[in-house]
């Protein structure tokens, strides 16, 4: 765990769940953008990001707590 994948939900989240938009604004590629914020969830135990295959439908009740905890 470490500070770069809570920013990464952070921004995320400013940018409406659009991993995309969010490796854009962090300079860095949307895969990694999406493996941190995995990595975190299995770190953490939870689900972050709900999903529906690939596509991000929102933030989970862990996942609000994680960002709560980010801010």
């Amino acid at each position: 765990m470490n500070l770069h994948q809570f920013r990464f939900v952070q921004e995320a989240a400013r940018r409406n769940l659009n991993l995309t938009e969010a490796a854009k604004a962090l300079h860095t590629s949307q895969p990694g953008v999406s493996k941190a914020i995995i990595e975190l969830a299995n770190e953490l135990g939870v689900s972050i990001l709900a999903r529906s295959g690939k596509r991000v439908l929102g933030l989970t009740p862990p996942g609000q707590q994680v960002l709560s905890a980010a801010e």
